[in-house]
């Protein structure tokens, strides 16, 4: 396993991103080289821009001296390691209530080794919880990520388009990919507490570590790669269709879901606070303006209702 190859590839991934995005909106990132104890990265924001009311494409590779509960909560074998975590994630805001929020993030996690001859696991049987005879001397990693679309309005052309860019980024690497992914992405990317999706998903996958190390970072790099070719054509569809301020309306209360899920859900969001990451990268991916109603309904038959019936729904946009 060489993680500065993972590096390099993560870091040359925010650099081409940042760029397609700027030439759709005509304004630049910010960017911004921060440290901490540990590690550091890049954090590219574009705030008031015009097609982007906010978005941000972080990098960030961090060391730690011990992985936080949100690592360990489904490996507690892993509890007590070291830990290194490098990656690339991403959140866009539109302004225009036509054009889907979208969130995209591939990443390699390593737990380091324990002192020798303290606990049991081996190579990535730890990661899985296997138990074998041997000391924990070897890293354990494994790959992430996944990407999800969030509209506002839905359009069937956008969705299909996204789903089927899903399938193309993992289908070289086996057919059983994408509904496995898919249908992790419909389960995670849920408001348990409102009973409904956040929007209409992608995918996502965790603990990638079966196949080897190339095979697994060929995926990964697979899914970072699609991420452009999968939002650039819904963006630009949409990004200048004329709207109105009922339809900022319900953007804005449709993102209220959003910041719901990702402060009391997100993986990633716990993981960044609890391991004293930096407060200013892990919240970019918070939208700008927000509102919340109290036991808000749709008029029935409204173009809001339709988001309802017919987009946050689990279903197969392949065969849309």
């Amino acid at each position: 396993m060489d993680s500065s190859d993972a590096r390099n590839y993560f870091v040359d991934l925010q650099a081409r991103i940042v760029a397609g995005l700027e030439a759709i909106d005509g304004a630049g990132f910010g960017r911004d080289v921060w440290e901490r104890e540990g590690g550091g990265g890049i954090t590219c924001v574009i705030e008031e821009g015009q097609v982007f009311e906010r978005g941000g494409v972080n990098f960030s590779h961090v060391r730690g001296g011990q992985l936080p509960a949100s690592a360990t909560a489904s490996r507690p074998q892993l509890a007590g390691r070291a830990f290194e975590v490098m990656g690339v994630s991403l959140v866009l805001h539109p302004r225009n209530p036509y054009a889907p929020t979208v969130h995209m993030n591939v990443r390699l996690f390593v737990a380091l080794p324990k002192v020798p001859g303290v606990g049991i696991t081996a190579g990535n049987s730890g990661a899985r919880g296997d138990k074998v005879a041997a000391p924990d001397f070897r890293p354990i990693w494994w790959f992430g990520g996944g990407m999800d679309l969030t509209p506002y309005y839905g359009f069937e052309e956008d969705a299909t388009h996204f789903h089927r860019s899903c399938r193309d980024a993992l289908s070289p690497f086996g057919a059983d990919y994408h509904p496995r992914y898919k249908r992790w992405c419909d389960e995670y990317f849920f408001l348990r507490h409102r009973g409904e999706p956040r929007g209409i998903g992608g995918i996502f996958f965790d603990d990638l570590c079966e196949g080897g190390f190339e095979h697994c970072f060929a995926l990964t790099r697979s899914v970072g790669d699609h991420f452009l070719p999968a939002y650039d054509p819904i963006l630009r569809r949409r990004k200048d269709v004329p709207y109105g301020e009922r339809e900022r309306d319900f953007q804005a209360y449709r993102r209220g879901r959003y910041v719901e899920f990702n402060l009391v859900y997100d993986r990633g969001t716990l993981f960044g606070l609890q391991s004293n990451g930096r407060a200013e990268a892990i919240l970019m991916s918070l939208p700008p303006l927000v509102k919340w109603r109290y036991d808000w309904r749709p008029a029935p038959g409204s173009p809001e209702a339709r988001l309802y019936t017919d987009f946050l729904t689990a279903r197969d946009w392949l065969e849309a």
